[in-house]
């Protein structure tokens, strides 16, 4: 007779990703509307509209200079929001994610899956742009494709971060907090819009601590083919970051389950 093996972590954490990929099968007209065609919208008024007006930014077109940032932006977006509402629903009100530990499944497998859909749903949505993008012609390099992984790599940073907060409000009204105090002052300053040269030293100094930043400058120095020692020290401050929050949500998130 053969023994039951319980699930390893890598299949708990595959279960809740197709899951939400289940659900998102049933939704995604309208998750396009969103995660798709927003950002062209932003692309078409800023790249195209306000790019118009703009003179060129480091030796580059102002919509090559903007479409890196749209993505990067865009994604942090997605895995923000996504991990976020979404999630605090499950965690406070239908309570999915205490109904899942009467499982095999632990905290850590929950919290993984919900991370890698976030990101997941996150990178639909920068390949979807990405395709229009490069059939429209608004991308002067296919290059930027390689820089997908390195988004990827941001798309988990934020979308753990949302799962940080998930664990710690108390309501809804709360998630505000982190969207305007955090998510919106990151969108705008953090070399998206315009570069980090036109702010003062101070917000220069501040910027740079933003992983953000660092996801779109890696992002832009790979569609601009500068593979230098600045990329390396992005990436592995994405990396540094991952980490140190990875095991702060990790207990954050255990602690409320408990609760």
């Amino acid at each position: 007779m053969k023994s039951l093996s319980l699930p390893t972590t890598w299949e708990s954490m595959r279960s809740v990703w197709s899951r939400n990929f289940l659900q998102f099968r049933k939704t995604w007209l309208v998750s396009i509307f969103w995660i798709v065609l927003e950002p062209l919208f932003v692309l078409g008024a800023l790249g195209y509209g306000l790019g118009s007006y703009v003179p060129q930014v480091h030796g580059t077109s102002y919509l090559e200079f903007f479409f890196p940032a749209l993505l990067c932006n865009t994604t942090m977006l997605v895995a923000f929001f996504e991990c976020t509402y979404a999630n605090f629903t499950k965690l406070s009100h239908t309570k999915l994610y205490h109904t899942a530990l009467y499982t095999p499944m632990m905290p850590n497998h929950l919290l993984g899956g919900e991370i890698l859909w976030g990101a997941s749903k996150a990178m639909f949505s920068a390949v979807g742009v990405l395709i229009i993008a490069l059939a429209l012609g608004a991308v002067g390099s296919a290059k930027i494709i390689l820089a997908l992984p390195v988004i990827f790599l941001s798309s988990c940073f934020f979308a753990m971060l949302g799962m940080l907060f998930t664990s710690l409000v108390k309501n809804y009204d709360q998630i505000i907090y982190p969207s305007s105090g955090l998510i919106v002052p990151l969108s705008l300053f953090s070399g998206t819009y315009f570069p980090l040269e036109a702010m003062p030293k101070a917000l220069q100094v501040i910027a740079y601590l933003s992983p953000l930043t660092h996801a779109v400058s890696a992002t832009r120095a790979i569609q601009q083919g500068q593979f230098s020692a600045m990329l390396v020290i992005n990436i592995a401050f994405l990396i540094l970051l991952l980490v140190g929050l990875s095991r702060i949500t990790a207990r954050s998130f255990e602690r409320r389950l408990i609760d």
